[in-house]
């Protein structure tokens, strides 16, 4: 069975409302499927970690996130202290989910707009249940639309509608994910999961923003991306269109082309994995071509593994 051929087509956001609302009830269907049972136990379904409410001051220990010190008592005591963290009953999760032009592309079996709607709705499926809250920034470049936290499976439900269904930005005009993620900086909201949901192919002009967003939040980076963006096939003659901007650029595709760009485009990616990772937060890497689902399993437990080993 080819990769993602059971993620079902969100049509871009142009499906019928009746065809829509089946469409996402298919790709609900999956998630419980596939991830019931599997990805089970710690309280932050996606990232195991600390809670998010201050408890007592400890003696710090080698090993410990430096954010969380104490600085307080570590003044009065002249030892350095960290404080504790108490898990939430409830959690709070937010997503910012890059809506740009570029999304409503994809040369395999789904747009990555498909796949980055996928990812949400297995990030509300493993942050759901005890009362937990999702909200949802959805950015285009020429809006900005705010999805209040609520929580209960008819706004999941609704949420997942919106980010499938907002509508694309006008021709030349670019992706902003820096808005984005200061919508989500600014008002302060209490500490959470925050993910960014993104094919991060734009200027990494978001570091800071992102950087206050880890600084109060447990981070998640899930990067989307279509074969296309890190190569390009042998096609020889071919026209270039950015969907962003409009531009259209003939070239001939040599192998020293194809070259340059694999190697520009393994350059941004690792850039981009390093300033998210400087950030506080893991990125997880889901591709049109890849079963997303088995992707997404690995990443978990791997990021348990690594945490339970004491690897941040």
């Amino acid at each position: 069975m080819p990769a993602n051929s059971d993620l079902p087509s969100l049509g871009a956001g142009l499906l019928s409302e009746p065809q829509l609302t089946a469409a996402l009830k298919t790709l609900e269907l999956t998630v419980r499927r596939k991830l019931d049972g599997v990805l089970q136990g710690e309280h932050l379904g996606l990232i195991p970690g600390p809670g998010s409410e201050p408890g007592e001051a400890r003696a710090y220990q080698p090993g410990d996130d430096i954010r969380r010190m104490e600085w307080s008592v570590t003044a009065r005591t002249t030892q350095p202290h960290v404080r504790q963290m108490i898990a939430d009953r409830e959690l709070e999760t937010w997503l910012v989910v890059d809506a740009s032009a570029s999304l409503d592309f994809g040369t395999v079996n789904c747009t990555k707009r498909d796949l980055a709607v996928a990812a949400a709705a297995a990030i509300v499926h493993l942050t759901s249940g005890g009362g937990n809250r999702h909200g949802a920034i959805v950015v285009t470049g020429d809006q900005v639309v705010r999805i209040p936290a609520r929580a209960g499976r008819a706004h999941a439900q609704n949420l997942l509608k919106a980010l499938a269904t907002t509508t694309r930005a006008s021709s030349g005009v670019r992706g902003d994910l820096h808005a984005g993620i200061e919508a989500l900086r600014r008002p302060q909201r209490r500490r959470g999961l925050a993910v960014v949901v993104s094919d991060f192919l734009g200027p990494i002009d978001w570091e800071r923003s992102l950087r206050a967003i880890g600084a109060h939040h447990e981070l998640l980076a899930v990067e989307v991306l279509d074969p296309r963006d890190l190569t390009l096939p042998d096609v020889g003659e071919v026209s270039l269109a950015d969907a962003e901007s409009g531009e259209v650029r003939d070239i001939t595709v040599t192998p020293a082309v194809r070259r340059d760009f694999a190697a520009a485009a393994r350059d941004h990616q690792l850039k981009v994995h390093r300033t998210v990772r400087s950030c506080g937060g893991p990125v997880l890497s889901l591709q049109t071509d890849r079963d997303w689902i088995t992707d997404t399993v690995k990443f978990v437990a791997q990021r348990r593994r690594g945490l339970a080993a004491g690897v941040g």
